[in-house]
């Protein structure tokens, strides 16, 4: 089980902005509407502008592409020590010497590509290790890397971003869903060294379906790198597990059918047996935090 942070008494001011963070967040995403619509209206492609379903993924794509490079900027450091397998406890650590899990290498699934934020870190220069041997906290070479995306509205964008890192012969779009991915044998079941997901397991559809189907892929002794927001900690209180189920009612509608109170935690655990789970909350994060997260790594 996923453990919470050790919370302390924070700043009122603090408590108070950070409870109203994700309005802010939410009127963001609004703001984008008008720039996604008007191109439509003027092209007079009112079929795409009138159905929510071919609407909804341009729209959060027109979003992303401002919100998502400051994600990247903010979080960057952690998940280049989570991919190093640099993490314990929820946190990363600045050396080898202080962890037991290696980095990815191999054949790499990342869930949930988008356009492409986290693509340069499969490149050989965030690699520690050129040893075919895996090493705590330190990566081995990617031979292969399967990029999973089905919103072809960003497919563009990542495109570029695996041209710009000079992954064209290792990195491959797959354009479809998990289910279909595993179904059409794109992706191979027990053939993948790692998975890699990054606050994209919120939005995928049936997830207790889809994240034991991903357990499949990994070979035994594969690890999975998780960075996903979660449902609030029972440590967190009752008022936050309300008052995330209260923006959790306009969240999905208004960020790309993400939801913030999956237990995403419990989906995980229950996937398959693991050998080693090192699941936690950053130690950083607050009591008064609505988007909580889970840092670590599963190793079948």
């Amino acid at each position: 089980m996923a453990t919470a942070a050790p919370y302390r008494r924070a700043p009122l001011w603090d408590t108070i902005t950070g409870i109203l963070n994700p309005w802010a967040f939410l009127y963001l995403s609004l703001t984008h509407i008008p720039p996604t619509a008007l191109p439509l209206l003027k092209s007079l492609s009112f079929g795409t502008l009138l159905s929510w379903s071919r609407f909804q993924p341009l729209w959060f794509a027109s979003f992303w592409s401002i919100v998502g490079p400051n994600i990247r900027t903010g979080n960057g450091a952690i998940i280049t020590s989570l991919l190093q397998g640099r993490v314990t406890k929820g946190k990363p650590v600045s050396s080898a010497e202080e962890t037991s899990h290696h980095g990815i290498g191999g054949t790499v699934l990342e869930i949930g590509a988008g356009s492409g934020l986290w693509v340069n870190l499969f490149t050989p220069d965030h690699c520690t290790s050129q040893s075919t041997t895996p090493v705590p906290g330190e990566r081995t070479a990617i031979t292969k890397v399967f990029g999973v995306e089905p919103n072809a509205s960003v497919h563009g964008d990542l495109k570029r971003n695996i041209a710009a890192a000079k992954l064209e012969n290792t990195y491959e779009i797959v354009p479809v869903g998990i289910e279909d991915a595993l179904a059409s044998g794109r992706i191979p079941e027990g053939g993948v060294d790692c998975i890699v997901s990054v606050l994209c397991l919120c939005s995928i559809p049936d997830p207790d379906k889809n994240i034991a189907l991903l357990y499949k892929c990994l070979k035994p002794g594969g690890r999975w790198y998780v960075f996903e927001h979660v449902r609030t900690f029972e440590e967190q209180g009752r008022f936050m597990r309300w008052y995330q189920a209260l923006v959790n009612i306009f969240w999905p509608r208004l960020i790309g059918g993400c939801y913030i109170d999956r237990d995403t935690t419990t989906s995980l655990q229950r996937a398959g047996p693991w050998t080693d789970i090192d699941l936690a909350q950053p130690p950083a994060e607050e009591w008064f935090h609505t988007v909580p997260h889970i840092f670590g790594i599963l190793t079948k």
